[in-house]
């Protein structure tokens, strides 16, 4: 069976490659001219030239391809530019999965995120059917994600088979850009997270997360959403344990939203419009983090067996992936 991965060069789409070439698939991946292709090295892939948001470019690279996994995305939480950010998240799954329709790809897997699942008002974990506030959509990785996740269900209802994953927070090794997670790791090890707000997230090791979108192809049901997660966490809990396997000190000061917030604005002000560069608060981080995002995955363990690997081991795996990379310098 021959599948197409976009997003192939990415944290969990080339962890995806990984789980379909080890289960003896046939692997093309769209790849945009320029994108490093670090993700791949070694990996026996057949290259397909395009961007999602070239819909010719697209057809051609499905072109006898049996599956679809479309994983391709722009993820990140402050962008200088958030109408390219739509144009690649919600117009590039539209041609992703208009190109899928014209070509009768058997399956389709989308990758959304739990960006796009509502929360519980009282702070309790979120599931498939748990209602989204419009004002939990903050800034426009969350939204264009909303709008493309409802643009996929839009293509299951003209008939094509998709099955939607929601991954939470992937973990672990090959994290190269790195993601917004990533970055929180690595500010921990470089001794640049003096303190912590008072919130969690949903954890689960990219692997898992691979593993999910295979079993999502196998047995997932076409229309439906599944959460990849795993452990609901506070950031407190993931600073002891990120303190446990790499010896750096975890940040004591718990610093509140409001302080917090008032930072990040500042911060998006000098970096972001004065020097022109990522800042390290992203207003929109600090605006999610204002409840904890817990999930609940049971649906996904029970309908796909989704592997629950400790996260302790997938944090494991990152820092020493990060480390051995050189994206943190000696600290002896």
């Amino acid at each position: 069976m021959k599948a197409l991965v976009t997003g192939a060069t990415g944290f969990i789409g080339s962890h995806v490659v990984r789980v379909l070439l080890d289960r003896g698939f046939r692997v093309r991946v769209l790849i945009r001219p320029g994108s490093s292709r670090r993700n791949l090295t070694d990996l026996e892939v057949e290259p397909a030239p395009g961007d999602v948001r070239d819909r010719e470019a697209v057809r051609r690279a499905l072109h006898g391809c049996d599956v679809l996994f479309h994983a391709a995305a722009s993820y990140r939480l402050w962008t200088p530019d958030p109408q390219a950010m739509y144009e690649i998240n919600v117009g590039g799954t539209r041609n992703v999965l208009a190109a899928a329709l014209e070509e009768g790809v058997q399956r389709v897997v989308y990758t959304s995120t739990v960006a796009a699942v509502g929360r519980p008002p009282d702070g309790g974990p979120g599931t498939e059917e748990t209602p989204l506030d419009p004002r939990d959509l903050v800034g426009p990785y969350k939204k264009s994600k909303y709008q493309a996740e409802r643009t996929a269900l839009r293509f299951w209802e003209r008939g094509l088979p998709v099955v939607v994953v929601n991954p939470s927070t992937p973990v672990g090794p090959g994290d190269v850009k790195p993601t917004p997670t990533g970055r929180i790791i690595l500010d921990f090890l470089r001794g640049k997270m003096p303190a912590y707000v008072d919130t969690g997230l949903n954890w689960i090791a990219v692997e898992d997360v691979a593993q999910g979108h295979l079993l999502a192809l196998e047995k997932g049901r076409a229309g439906e959403r599944y959460i990849l997660g795993h452990r609901n966490l506070s950031l407190r809990e993931i600073f002891q344990i990120l303190q446990a396997v790499s010896g750096v000190e975890a940040p004591r000061l718990r610093l509140p939203v409001g302080a917090a917030l008032g930072i990040a604005y500042l911060d998006e002000f000098i970096e972001g419009r004065l020097l022109h560069r990522p800042p390290r608060v992203p207003v929109a981080g600090v605006k999610m983090a204002a409840r904890p995002m817990y999930y609940d995955a049971s649906k996904a363990v029970r309908e796909l067996g989704l592997p629950q690997s400790p996260i302790e081991g997938a944090l494991a795996r990152a820092v020493d992936w990060f480390l051995a990379e050189g994206y943190v310098a000696n600290r002896e």
